[in-house]
C-alpha cells in the first residue's frame, strides 16, 4: 500500500474517531495526524462555540468496524471543553459510550488540576468513571492519591484507601512518604459543596501514624470563606487551669461573618467570645466581645491588686476604617474591659493594647484623617485604660480633641524654597493630679503593710515634687508658619536661611477640689486663666562639603553650623507640660529648626548656635561609614533648658549649660550584612558619657545576630536617681534545611543596685523596730541580672510550620511583678488542614501585675 493510501486511511480513521465523539458530544471536532502531516477539514459544518470543539491528536488511529471502537495510539492528546486528556492509547467504545485511556494517562482540568493514573475508564463526556492508581495534583499544590477512585456527576471524587497531603514529594526519593499526610479508608471530595470528607482517617508524620480521627471534613482549596469549625485553641495557666477553645466560623454573606469561640477552663468555667466582621463598599469594621462568670475567684489577688471581687469579667473591642473619598478616611480603635487584668489573664486579642512588654495600657482612639501630596490633616481623641495596678484610672487623661494640620508649599513664586504651615490643637481632662517625688519615689498616696499605690510626695513644693499632670482641663492651640531655602554659591558652599513665627494660646482650668488636687497649689499657680505667647525665629545654616578620593574609597567631610535667634520663652512655669515631657538631646535633633523639645507645650527660646562635622565614606561596592559630632551653644537670652517647668523638662538633658554636652552618632558597615551603630552624649567638661546607645548586627542566609547596649546616667532633677544600664543578645541559626534555632536574653545591669537599696531600707526599718519585721536577707544578685530570656526552634516548609518556644519574664519592679513568668508556647500549622496552638505557664509562678495569687 503506497504512502498516499496510508495517509488517506489514517485521515479517515481520525475523521471517524472525531466524528463519533463529536456526534455524541453534540459539537464539531477537529482531528490531526502528526504522522501523516495532514490538516483535515471540520468533521461537521454545524456552528459551535470554541470551547465545545474537540481536537484529537495521535500518531496512529485505528477504526474497528466490527467492535464499533475507535482507538488513538501513540502520544494521544484530546482537547475538549477546557480539559486535556493524554495517554499512550485512548479507545472509544461507541456501543457502551465509554472512553478508556491506558498507559501514562493524564487529565488536565480547566482550573489546572492534574489527574494521573494507570488506566481511566470514563464516560464519553470525560465527566464520570473509574481511575486506577490515581494521583491528583491541584493548582494549590495539594495532592490526592489512591489505588482506585471513582468520579460521579463530574464533580464528586471518591478515593478508596485515599491519601491526602499538601507537601511536595521528595525530589531525590519521590516514593518516600511526605512530612505529613492524611490516610483514610475513603476520601470524598464534593466540588459542589467545596468540601472534603475523610472516613476512618489517621494523620501520619513521615509515614508514622500519630493521630486517629474517625470522621472529619474540611473545605477544599477553592474555599476562601465557609462556615465550619476552625482550629482549636489550647491554654494552661495556674489561674485558669487547662483550657480548650473551639471556634465556629459562620459565613453569613460574602461581606460579613460571625465567629463564636466557646472556651472551657477547668478552673474558671466557660469563656464566651464572639466576633462580628463586616466589609462595605468604602471600608470595614469589626466588633469583638468576651465574657465569663468565674468559678474560682480565689485564683486572683484581692482588690486593688487583682480582680478577686469580680464574678463576671469581660471586654468589648471594636475597630473600623472607612474611606469618605480617596483622600479622606474616618476610623476608630476602641476597647473597654471590666478590669485591667482581663486581657492578659485570658489571652484576649486586643488591637488597642500598647506595644510594650507588659501590656501596660489599652489605648482607644477615633479619628478623621485626610492627606494629599503636600498636606496632612488628623483629628482624633484618646482614652487610656491602665492595665497594671500601679496606675490610677483617675490620673489618666481623656484627650479630646487632638488636631494636627501640616501643609507644605514647594517653591512659592514670591520666596522660593519651601513654605510650611503647622497647626495643633490639644485639649485634655483629668480627674486627679499626678505627682512624682524628688530625688527618688518613696512616698505614695496609699500605703499598707503589703503594698503601696499611686505616686505621691513627702513634701509638696517645687524642690521636692513634680506635677506630671494637672487635674481639670488644659487646652492649647498652636499655629506656626515657617520658610527655608537652600542656596549654593560658586564655591560649593550651601547656605540655608530660615524664618518662622509661632503663636500659642493656652486655657488652664485646674481642679483643686479634694485633698490630692489641692496639693498642686503649693507647687504651681492654680488660677483659671487664658494666656498666649508668640515666638518668632530667624536662622541660618552653613554647610561646606569637602570631597576626597583615594585608592580605598571616597570621603566627604562636611562642617555644619547653624544659628537660630528667638526671644526668651515665656510662661514656662505656667504651662502644664503634657506633650513635651520626654527630652533626649542627641545627634538626631542637634540641628532641628523647630527646637529640641518633643512636643508643642514647650518651645525653645533665646539665641542658640549648633555646630558639628559630618563625615561620610564609601569603600568599594558595599562598605560605608558616617560620623556626626557636634555641640550646641546658648549665645544669648534665657536658656529654656535651664529653668525647667512643672516636671523639670530640660534639666539634666545636657542642654542646661551655656555650652552643651557633646553628641555623636556613628554608623559603620565594613561588608554586606554587618552593621555597627552607636550614639553618645559626653559631658562638656569631663567628657564622661551621659548616654550610650550601641548595637551590632549581622545577618546572612545562615545566621543572624544582634547585640545592643544602653547606659543612661542618673537624672536626679527628673526623679531618676539611679543609672540605667542594659545589654541584649539575640540571634538565630539555620541548623538544617527548613530548621532554625533562635535565642535572646536581656540583662538588667543595674538591678543589683536596686536590690541593695531595698535591703538598706528594709534593714533600717528592722533596726528601728526589730519586733515588727524579720531580719532582711542580703541579696546575692550580681551585675548580670537577667530581665528576660527566650529561645525556640522553628521548622517551615511549603506545607508545615512548627514552632516551639520558651520565654521567661523576670520580676519587674516597675510593673509590680513579684514572681517570674515562665511560658512554653507550641504551634503547629498544617497547610489547608488548620493550626493548633498551645501555651503553658510553668511552675505556677505568676506576677502581681497580672492580679494572680502567687500561691496557686
Amino acid at each position: 500500500m503506497g504512502p498516499g493510501v496510508n495517509r488517506l486511511a489514517r485521515f479517515a480513521a481520525a475523521t471517524a474517531l472525531a466524528s463519533s465523539l463529536a456526534y455524541l458530544l453534540a459539537g464539531p471536532a477537529y482531528a490531526q495526524n502528526r504522522a501523516a502531516g495532514t490538516q483535515p477539514k471540520p468533521a461537521t459544518t454545524a456552528a459551535a462555540k470554541p470551547q465545545d470543539r474537540m481536537v484529537v491528536d495521535a500518531r496512529e488511529l485505528v477504526y474497528d468496524n466490527d467492535k464499533k471502537t475507535v482507538a488513538a495510539v501513540g502520544d494521544v492528546q484530546i482537547l475538549y471543553q477546557g480539559r486535556t486528556i493524554e495517554a499512550d492509547r485512548v479507545i472509544y467504545d461507541q456501543g457502551n459510550k465509554r472512553v478508556t485511556a491506558i498507559g501514562k494517562a493524564r487529565i488536565t482540568e480547566a482550573n489546572g488540576t492534574v489527574i494521573t493514573g494507570d488506566k481511566f475508564n470514563l464516560t464519553d463526556d470525560f465527566r464520570d468513571g473509574f481511575i486506577d492508581s490515581l494521583r491528583v495534583v491541584n493548582p494549590d499544590k495539594t495532592r490526592f492519591s489512591a489505588p482506585r477512585a471513582e468520579r460521579t456527576d463530574g464533580e464528586t471524587f471518591v478515593f478508596d484507601k485515599g491519601i491526602y497531603t499538601a507537601c511536595e514529594p521528595c525530589k531525590d526519593n519521590p516514593e518516600r512518604p511526605p512530612l505529613w499526610q492524611v490516610r483514610a479508608a475513603r476520601i470524598i471530595h464534593k466540588k459542589s459543596e467545596q468540601t472534603i470528607y475523610y472516613e476512618d482517617a489517621r494523620v501520619e508524620f513521615a509515614g508514622i501514624p500519630m493521630a486517629y480521627i474517625p470522621y472529619m471534613s474540611g473545605p477544599d482549596s477553592t474555599v476562601k470563606r465557609k462556615s465550619g469549625f476552625l482550629s482549636p485553641r489550647f491554654i494552661n495557666t495556674s489561674a485558669l487551669g487547662y483550657g480548650v477553645g473551639l471556634p465556629y466560623f459562620l459565613n453569613l454573606a460574602p461581606n460579613y461573618d460571625l465567629t463564636f469561640t466557646p472556651t472551657y477552663f477547668s478552673r474558671q468555667g466557660f469563656l464566651g467570645q464572639v466576633e462580628w466582621r463586616h466589609r462595605l463598599v468604602n471600608g470595614s469594621y469589626a466588633i469583638r466581645a468576651s465574657g465569663i462568670f468565674q468559678q474560682d475567684k480565689d485564683a486572683y489577688l484581692a482588690s486593688p491588686l487583682g480582680p478577686r471581687d469580680k464574678e463576671f469579667r469581660g471586654s468589648v473591642e471594636t475597630n473600623g476604617k472607612f474611606f469618605i473619598n480617596p483622600r479622606w478616611s474616618v476610623g476608630w480603635n476602641a476597647s473597654m474591659s471590666t478590669d485591667r487584668w482581663f486581657y492578659k489573664n485570658y489571652r484576649i486579642r486586643n488591637e488597642s493594647l500598647s506595644a510594650t512588654t507588659y501590656l501596660q495600657e489599652s489605648i482607644s482612639t477615633a479619628y478623621l484623617n485626610g492627606q494629599s501630596e503636600s498636606a496632612w490633616f488628623d483629628l482624633r481623641g484618646y482614652y487610656f485604660q491602665p492595665l497594671n495596678y500601679q496606675d490610677w484610672q483617675k490620673q489618666q487623661p481623656v484627650v479630646l480633641p487632638v488636631l494636627d494640620y501640616d501643609k507644605r508649599v514647594h517653591k512659592p513664586s514670591f520666596l522660593g524654597g519651601e513654605l510650611s504651615f503647622n497647626v495643633n490643637i490639644t485639649s485634655l481632662t483629668r480627674d486627679t493630679a499626678a505627682f512624682s517625688e524628688l530625688p527618688q519615689q518613696k512616698s505614695y498616696l496609699i500605703r499598707t503593710p503589703s503594698y503601696s499605690l499611686y505616686d505621691g510626695c513627702a513634701v509638696y513644693d517645687k524642690n521636692h515634687c513634680l506635677v506630671r499632670g494637672l487635674a481639670g482641663n488644659v487646652s492649647r492651640a498652636t499655629a506656626q508658619v515657617a520658610w527655608r531655602r537652600n542656596f549654593i554659591d560658586p564655591l560649593g558652599q550651601m547656605w540655608t536661611p530660615y524664618a518662622s513665627v509661632r503663636a500659642d494660646v493656652f486655657s488652664i482650668n485646674p481642679d483643686t477640689s479634694g485633698l490630692i488636687n489641692s496639693r498642686v497649689s503649693t507647687i504651681a499657680d492654680t488660677s483659671d486663666e487664658v494666656f498666649g505667647r508668640v515666638m518668632p525665629a530667624i536662622g541660618l545654616m552653613y554647610r561646606y562639603p569637602f570631597v576626597a578620593k583615594t585608592g580605598w574609597g571616597t570621603h566627604i567631610i562636611e562642617p555644619v553650623a547653624q544659628i537660630v535667634a528667638r526671644p526668651n520663652e515665656t510662661n514656662s512655669l505656667r504651662v502644664a507640660n503634657e506633650d513635651a515631657q520626654s527630652l533626649v538631646f542627641d545627634a538626631n535633633n542637634l540641628f532641628e529648626w523647630s527646637g529640641k523639645f518633643s512636643g508643642f507645650d514647650r518651645v525653645e527660646g533665646g539665641t542658640r548656635a549648633n555646630v558639628g562635622a559630618l563625615y561620610t565614606g564609601r569603600f568599594g561596592q558595599e562598605a560605608f561609614a558616617n560620623l556626626l559630632i557636634g555641640q550646641s551653644y546658648q549665645l544669648g537670652g534665657r536658656n529654656s533648658f535651664a529653668g525647667g517647668d512643672l516636671i523639670n523638662t530640660g534639666l539634666n538633658s545636657g542642654l542646661e549649660t551655656r555650652n552643651s554636652d557633646y553628641v555623636a552618632r556613628a554608623q559603620l558597615s565594613p561588608f554586606k550584612g554587618f552593621f555597627l551603630t552607636g550614639a553618645t552624649r559626653l559631658n562638656s567638661t569631663t567628657f564622661e558619657a551621659q548616654r550610650i546607645d550601641a548595637a551590632a548586627t549581622y545577618s546572612n542566609s545562615i545566621i543572624s545576630a544582634s547585640v545592643g547596649y544602653g547606659r543612661y546616667e542618673p537624672q536626679p532633677d527628673l526623679g531618676i536617681s539611679r543609672r540605667r544600664e542594659g545589654l541584649s543578645l539575640n540571634g538565630s541559626l539555620k541548623v538544617a534545611e527548613n530548621w532554625r534555632l533562635r535565642a535572646g536574653v536581656l540583662f538588667d545591669l543595674d538591678k543589683y543596685k536596686y536590690d541593695r537599696e531595698r535591703y538598706r531600707d528594709a534593714y533600717a526599718a528592722y533596726a528601728a523596730a526589730p519586733a515588727a519585721s524579720a531580719v532582711p536577707i542580703y541579696p546575692n544578685s550580681g551585675p548580670f541580672q537577667t530581665a528576660s530570656t527566650s529561645f525556640g526552634i522553628n521548622y517551615t516548609d511549603e506545607c508545615t510550620v512548627f514552632d516551639i518556644s520558651y520565654s521567661q519574664s523576670y520580676a519587674d519592679r516597675q510593673a509590680g511583678a513579684t514572681k517570674d513568668t515562665r511560658t512554653v508556647m507550641f504551634r503547629l500549622e498544617l497547610r489547608t488542614l488548620g493550626e493548633i496552638s498551645y501555651s503553658q505557664n510553668l511552675g505556677g509562678a505568676s506576677s502581681s501585675s497580672d492580679g494572680v495569687t502567687s500561691s496557686n
